[in-house]
């Protein structure tokens, strides 16, 4: 039997051909007893009908022993049997079984005046009535033009429809009829109702498909088995709610459904659940609840991204990029673009990527450094970019990647580097504040997964000198030389000692030791073995490395040949600086790392749309 728009067909029948009814048949197709065709149906001439059909009367039946209902006379009749008849002789299809069966497949309506029918008994069997109600049920779909599963969108028309933004769902649209498209976030099936939580972005909201006026019973099923993750636009009015709910952002309303259609149908079986990968760490260790560790995450980097917390964490980091470039350009910077294929490596370390270049090698640049200084001595005076920097580390620790996403700054100044200095920590002053007056809402979504402490900074920014952090570490019972680099131990134990003595998450470290800087860094001139160069730094963790640059081709030359530079690959930049340059000095910052710090989670990785490490360089 196949249903289709409310029609029922028997199988291999001829729609030219005389209907012809076989009580097989019914048995197997409507559900209705065998002995239906052999059943008294009263005293008198009403059992005559049965006495001839079962001795071979005339016009009772056909070679095949299927009764020809176009054919056959009709028999005489009690009255009572021919009231039924006259009863049965008015159903149209879709009324009754026989109807439903066999009227639409003649397109007309059902005479029954050849025969009359006995219901099946109180005592027949549960399995023999399921059929014909089931039919009977998808006859009477009132319904089924208000949900389904959409034809695939291929621009074929553009309906006069506004859909209506998730967040905007609120109580001041309450009674509104609105569109919206988003997700199957849950779906849970309870009596004549299901509730569905519908879910856009880091935004939901619980809808609500209850049988009535505009849903079937059908229709709550269909929306109860909708594949979790399933795209599906949602015509639906806002209701407002007498208690809050507590497990939607959207908690003062719900919408009630009237239509519901499947726009992109996800696969049943995920490989994560969403709920698991938003579910805090200690709430899973406490309760036995599944949680999804990072290289799931990572392998499913699509659905992990769909999360009310990865979506708060990437439109923040966005919001950190647009408020560097707001910042800048307000303070006169000119946003530049650098090659990324270079022919030497930008810091002259060994720590490159060499790629083939035609018949020679190339190496893509450890920072557009060398490109900002040229800018510079351009007279562009204030430059920044922001773009991807590689690194050939093999670092498998929390905060380091192979290719991380750069915000960089250069900018001449007049008498002392501190002028930079002073315009970057500024710069990110501002990106905290804005953050904090921006992002609430991002900032509150991954707090529920990840608690931290609001990030506090004070302005003007704190700035120590190498030698103070290395007297506060000497307090605490830690051994270093003067010269020597801090470890990423030490650097979050003096960012521990500096929030306990200033209350502050943000610092500048200033003057490091020459040894461990890059070769383009001015040596301080009143003791040699100190730079004019810094770090910044967010929850004890470096964000951000700079110095004032050496402006001379002399002393660059210099500092080159003493970090064994092969002069000839950076002669180009060393020439830069024969025809006049201004001081300048600049930094790098670390994207990943800011909103890492910013948002105090545990793994840069989290902060990576796509992380590329030492060991992972897929999706």
């Amino acid at each position: 039997m196949e249903l289709n728009s409310g029609e029922v067909r028997p199988p291999d029948h001829d729609h030219g051909a005389p209907l012809r009814v076989n009580p097989r048949h019914f048995n197997k197709f409507s559900g209705i007893p065998a002995n239906f065709g052999k059943t008294s149906i009263g005293a008198g001439q009403e059992g005559e009908e049965t006495r001839r059909a079962a001795a071979g009367a005339p016009g009772s039946r056909d070679s095949r022993g299927s009764r020809d209902l176009s054919e056959a006379a009709p028999s005489t009749r009690s009255p009572s049997a021919c009231a039924e008849g006259r009863r049965a002789e008015t159903v149209r299809e879709g009324e009754s079984p026989f109807g439903l069966l066999y009227g639409s497949l003649r397109g007309r309506v059902v005479s029954t005046a050849h025969f009359c029918v006995l219901m099946p008994s109180a005592n027949a069997s549960r399995k023999s009535q399921e059929k014909p109600r089931e039919i009977m049920d998808a006859a009477e779909d009132y319904a089924k033009e208000r949900y389904g599963i959409s034809s695939m969108i291929q621009s074929q028309e553009k309906p006069d429809r506004v859909l209506v933004r998730v967040r905007d769902l609120t109580a001041q649209r309450a009674d509104e009829v609105v569109w919206i498209r988003a997700r199957v976030h849950t779906s849970r099936a309870k009596g004549k109702q299901c509730f569905l939580v519908l879910r856009q972005q880091q935004f939901n909201v619980q809808a609500l498909v209850a049988v009535g006026d505009h849903a079937s019973k059908q229709m709550v099923k269909f929306a109860a088995n909708i594949n979790k993750e399933s795209i599906v636009d949602v015509e639906g009015v806002v209701r407002t709610v007498n208690q809050k709910i507590g497990s939607c952002t959207q908690q003062d309303v719900e919408l009630h459904v009237q239509k519901i259609y499947v726009i992109s149908l996800a696969e049943p079986r995920l490989p994560l659940q969403l709920d698991d990968a938003i579910r805090p760490e200690a709430e899973g260790e406490e309760e036995g609840r599944a949680t999804v560790n990072q290289d799931t995450r990572l392998d499913n980097r699509v659905i992990d991204l769909r999360t009310s917390t990865s979506q708060a964490v990437f439109r923040l980091q966005s919001g950190i990029c647009h408020l560097f470039r707001e910042t800048l350009i307000n303070k006169g910077f000119v946003e530049i673009q650098t090659p990324k294929i270079i022919s030497a490596a930008s810091e002259g370390g060994a720590n490159v990527f060499t790629v083939s270049y035609f018949k020679n090698n190339a190496y893509l640049a450890q920072s557009p450094q060398l490109y900002k200084q040229m800018c510079i001595c351009a007279d562009f005076e204030k430059v920044f970019c922001i773009g991807p920097v590689f690194r050939a580390e093999d670092s498998n620790t929390h905060r380091h990647l192979t290719e991380f996403v750069g915000l960089d700054i250069e900018m001449a100044f007049n008498y002392h580097y501190h002028e930079v200095v002073e315009e970057i920590a500024d710069t990110l002053v501002q990106i905290f504040k804005g953050l904090q007056e921006r992002f609430q809402t991002e900032i509150q979504t991954v707090n529920k997964q990840f608690p931290c402490e609001p990030f506090k900074f004070l302005e003007p920014t704190l700035r120590l000198e190498y030698c103070e952090a290395l007297a506060m570490l000497r307090e605490a019972g830690v051994e270093m030389g003067d010269e020597e680099d801090l470890s990423t131990p030490n650097e979050k134990l003096l960012g521990r000692l500096v929030k306990e003595k200033y209350d502050t998450d943000f610092y500048i470290l200033d003057k490091y030791p020459l040894a461990v800087r890059p070769f383009y860094t001015m040596p301080d001139p009143r003791n040699p073995k100190q730079s004019n160069s810094y770090d910044m730094f967010m929850r004890g963790e470096e964000i951000l490395s700079g110095a004032q640059r050496i402006h001379d081709p002399q002393l660059l030359t210099e500092r080159a040949l003493h970090h064994g530079i092969d002069l000839e690959k950076i002669k180009a930049y060393i020439d830069s600086f024969r025809f006049g340059a201004p001081p300048h000095a600049g930094g790098g910052i670390g994207l990943e790392r800011v909103t890492m710090l910013f948002l105090g989670l545990h793994n840069v990785r989290q902060t990576s749309m796509f992380p590329r490490d030492p060991k992972r360089l897929t999706p």
